[in-house]
């Protein structure tokens, strides 16, 4: 899942949800050390939706459709995909209005600004002012996302043509996306109140 997906998934928990936010930045278990209990478990938590994600028979078939010409990057672009099917339908999730959410979304990450890695620092300015979270349930907001992440890898890894295969695709990724979302949904909380 992508940002959207893993600050919805926290609650309204702010220091989860900006441990889940960051997860992605923050490698190895000594990483931890740095941080308090509260953002460690948002950290945890973000760590086992990548891994239910990762694992979960739906998301591959999503994968599958992508990954002869995208590879190993077919599931950075399904994360993507499936943030664009929780921004379009945002109402059937949320009671606040997703600009609202997205707007005090990124004051809340803002204010742990002296715990942030610096990855975060860099990319968050960008992120708010191209107002990323909302512009998800635009197409051409994914359009953007994708050709951003496909300029920073290494390699060609075709990510900025991938709004053609979901365009292509449509029904059959929302399909999957509203199958498995709900699950996903279900073991967030259950995963929140374990901890």
């Amino acid at each position: 899942m992508n940002f959207l997906a893993h600050l919805y998934l926290s609650g309204e928990n702010p220091k989860l949800m900006v441990g889940n936010f960051i997860g992605d930045f923050v490698k190895g278990r000594n990483a931890l050390e740095k941080f308090e209990p509260e953002i460690v478990r948002g950290i945890q938590l973000h760590r086992s939706i990548d891994a239910f994600t990762d694992t979960h028979p739906v998301v591959a078939a999503s994968k599958n459709r992508l990954r002869p010409k995208y590879r190993h990057y077919a599931g950075v672009i399904v994360d993507v995909f499936y943030d664009h099917f929780l921004a379009s339908n945002w109402n059937l999730y949320h009671t606040e209005p997703l600009p609202s959410y997205a707007n005090r979304a990124y004051h809340l990450v803002e204010s742990f600004e002296s715990i942030l890695p610096e990855e975060v620092k860099y990319m968050l300015p960008y992120m708010v002012s191209g107002n990323w979270l909302v512009n998800y349930a635009k197409l051409e907001g994914i359009h953007r996302a994708l050709s951003g992440m496909a300029r920073r890898t290494s390699f060609n890894s075709k990510m900025e043509e991938a709004v053609h295969d979901l365009k292509a695709n449509f029904d059959d990724f929302k399909k999957e996306f509203d199958t498995f979302f709900p699950e996903l949904s279900a073991f967030c909380k259950s995963k929140i109140g374990e901890q």
